[in-house]
């Protein structure tokens, strides 16, 4: 059965995260995973926008998926934070799994406990059902 971290063990995530690239960051301001990650980028994380047919979002530089993101700055991220369908995370949890990310966070409402178990076997950190920046206010 799948478990989110506790919340000190979120606190220390946020406090050391720098570089989170958002699967589904959306270029319609109205969308909560724009104005998630503009407030994310506000409060100083690096943001890398993942969208197909997208070539920026928040003035940044936008790919396709995670592995077309070069090496150099793929290696520096820190938090996958997704925004899509529950159904839609098994190829986001296998190029997590093949790049060796080292977390990811499935925001608000994004339940999958399978494909969380299976990252989490993985050895990847899972959040699941939390709010980035709902954390990120409340906590630090």
């Amino acid at each position: 059965m799948f478990e989110n971290p506790s919340i000190d063990e979120i606190k220390d995530i946020l406090k050391n995260s720098k570089t989170i690239a958002v699967v589904g960051l959306s270029p319609k301001p109205k969308r909560p995973s724009h104005s998630v990650s503009q407030a994310m980028q506000g409060f100083g994380y690096k943001i890398i926008p993942v969208r197909p047919a997208v070539e920026e979002v928040l003035a940044e530089k936008a790919y396709p998926d995670l592995e077309s993101i070069p090496g150099s700055l793929r290696s520096q991220i820190d938090m996958v934070n997704v925004f899509r369908a529950p159904d839609k995370l098994t190829p986001i949890i296998d190029e997590c799994i093949t790049l060796k990310i080292p977390l990811i966070w499935l925001q608000d409402g994004v339940i999958n406990e399978f494909e969380a178990v299976r990252a989490k076997d993985a050895g990847i950190t899972v959040v699941m059902d939390r709010c980035v920046y709902r954390d990120y206010i409340q906590l630090l």
